[in-house]
């Protein structure tokens, strides 16, 4: 639910159907409060098993962490050094499962680690891994740690094959395949993972579909963006007078109305807000200790080059792991991994920006890189647990549900609260947080997730062939082929909804970019929960991540989505001015708006 570009925002006084869906039957079995990747997987999980089930986010889904990540889906290799083997082993099955289940959205990612050394580290790894602390000046791991390491990854990955397994190259043929890397590097090892270049979008597929399935079903399931928890109230009694469950006070972010909801099992699933959203319920709790992860996206041909369609995944001089990969035609670089204080803003330093360019120059000596081709800015802080001594590098990755029990005021709720949790695990987290309410409501499974498709995924070309027909299928009088590229990027098979829907009245594309028409933003405006402008730049399309918002972008944009939006001239200024502010507090973007 935390996230930081959630406060200050105009207000609007228009009745969204997804609030007055909670307001109509203020009660569910179930409340969700997140809406990260983790809570909306719990949505759909508990959706599909017809458990009347609610969600409220307090800014936009996918606005906090679950947006501010390396847009990997990985198996994480480092893990093994923690000690984390049963992470590790659900790790790599969900990634070839997210392989298969959501490919619009999840790819196959190569990897390239470049070595230095072939001993080094060796005799340090043994005390990482028992202490879990750095033993005096880091130490890059060698040749013989990283192959035994990625021997170690292949034997959790061999179900079913869905990735090839690791290669090493020797020096010569490793400059041979990319001859831009270090001339220093004494071996190359190479491995496959995967990525998610969409998590925004994801995370409102895996939203849809459990929407979908409670309307489907004998249940219901219900969500609302910009809907916040402001307190506990005391336990509700049900038609027989006797008590069943209880009862939050929720405000519209949007509006500022406050009203009451109740249920019988309330999950937490805020990430890095796990405790500050317990104290709102009455309950102490000191579950979390994040830490900050950093990103910068450059525009840099060189760079984009260099890294031969690949991720560079290595070690830095400090001991850190750092990643430089390209997404389309710009390129992604991460992550710092530091103590998050959480009354502070997570933002992009100019020191992780530092940091950020020494460690390129580690890599690629002779490419350059400025300030200037730095389009885009990232942070978020990780809902790690509360690790004290530990080094944030060494702090597990893992998950685990804590049960309150009935907090102080909760009367007779049950409040469960996630602690942890990663984009890759989240259908399998998910499953567990699901089987956990339902022991609580005394139901059983009905529905696996395992192999369901998710959202846009179902039926999704698996070859490039596959994509290129389905495009040449698609295309009409006035649609060329980037058009329906750009769609089927954006929704997966669920293009074809949108193209039913732009083909139902007059469209136009917009003047300010040829990826959007005035009819997609009417459709994402009537169907994704758009509470602000800027959701639409951040997190309905990658406008921003890329580097691509203008002034004229954000007036005519914003001209459009007033009237599905009830948005009146100062509106859209508010909106504007607040787009800008967003851009520029936690994105180092300047945009200038037509706009006074």
């Amino acid at each position: 639910m935390g996230t930081n570009d959630s406060s200050g925002h105009p207000s609007s006084s228009r009745q969204r159907s997804s609030v007055q869906s909670l307001r109509k039957r203020p009660r569910a079995q179930v409340l969700i409060i997140g809406g990260g990747i983790n809570g909306v997987g719990t949505f759909r999980d508990l959706a599909l098993q017809g458990v009347d089930v609610a969600l409220v986010e307090r800014g936009d889904y996918c606005q906090g962490a679950s947006g501010a990540s390396s847009h990997m889906i990985h198996g994480g290799i480092r893990y093994l050094e923690n000690g984390e083997f049963r992470l590790v082993q659900e790790s790599v099955v969900e990634r070839n499962r997210l392989l298969r289940i959501a490919p619009h959205y999840v790819k196959p990612l190569q990897t390239t680690i470049p070595i230095f050394s072939t001993f080094s580290g060796v005799l340090s790894a043994p005390l990482r891994f028992l202490t879990h602390k750095q033993q005096g000046k880091p130490k890059e791991r060698g040749a013989f740690l990283i192959k035994l390491g990625l021997s170690m990854y292949d034997f959790f990955s061999r179900d079913g094959g869905t990735v090839p397994r690791h290669q090493f190259r020797g020096r010569k043929r490793a400059l041979a395949e990319l001859p831009r890397l270090h001339p220093g590097i004494k071996y190359a090892a190479t491995y496959f993972d995967a990525s998610v270049h969409n998590p925004e979008r994801l995370t409102l597929d895996v939203l849809q579909d459990g929407e979908k399935a409670g309307a489907a079903g004998p249940s219901d399931a219900r969500a609302s963006n910009y809907l916040s928890l402001v307190s506990m109230g005391g336990a509700a009694g049900n038609s027989s007078g006797s008590t069943g469950g209880s009862t939050v006070q929720l405000r519209d972010e949007l509006t500022g109305e406050v009203f009451d909801f109740t249920a019988d099992v309330i999950v937490n699933t805020t990430g890095a807000w796990v405790d500050l959203t317990n104290q709102a319920m009455g309950a102490a709790s000191s579950f979390m200790g994040g830490t900050k992860g950093s990103h910068i996206v450059l525009d840099h041909p060189g760079l984009l080059e260099a890294c031969n369609g690949r991720e560079i995944f290595f070690e830095h001089t400090d001991g850190r792991i750092v990643l430089i990969y390209p997404m389309g035609d710009r390129v992604l670089v991460g992550t710092t991994d530091v103590d998050a204080d959480m009354a502070e803003d997570a933002v992009c330093t100019d020191a992780e920006i530092d940091y950020f360019f020494d460690l390129i120059g580690h890599v690629f000596p002779d490419v350059p890189v400025s300030r200037d081709q730095i389009v885009y800015t990232f942070a978020g802080v990780r809902p790690l647990p509360r690790h004290d001594a530990t080094q944030p590098g060494f702090v597990s990755r893992d998950y685990r549900i804590e049960r309150g029990g009935q907090h102080t005021s909760a009367g007779g709720a049950v409040v469960l609260s996630l602690v942890g949790g990663k984009w890759t695990t989240f259908r399998a987290l998910a499953e567990h947080l699901t089987n956990d309410v339902l022991k609580e409501l005394g139901l059983e499974r009905k529905v696996s997730t395992a192999k369901l498709a998710i959202g846009g995924g179902a039926g999704f070309p698996d070859t490039p062939a596959g994509i290129e027909q389905w495009i040449k299928s698609h295309m009409s009088a006035g649609r060329d082929a980037d058009r329906i590229s750009g769609l089927l990027t954006r929704y997966g098979t669920r293009a074809e909804e949108v193209l039913r829907y732009l083909d139902a009245g007059p469209d136009r594309l917009l003047h300010s970019t040829r990826e959007l028409s005035v009819r997609e933003l009417e459709f994402m405006a009537r169907n994704e929960q758009v509470g602000h402008l800027i959701d639409v730049l951040i997190r309905r399309t990658s406008l921003a991540f890329r580097g691509l918002v203008t002034g004229e972008l954000l007036n005519e944009v914003a001209e459009v989505l007033a009237v599905p939006l009830g948005w009146d001239a100062a509106a859209r200024a508010a909106e504007i001015h607040y787009a800008q502010e967003v851009l520029e507090r936690f994105h180092g973007v300047q945009v200038h708006s037509l706009v006074a």
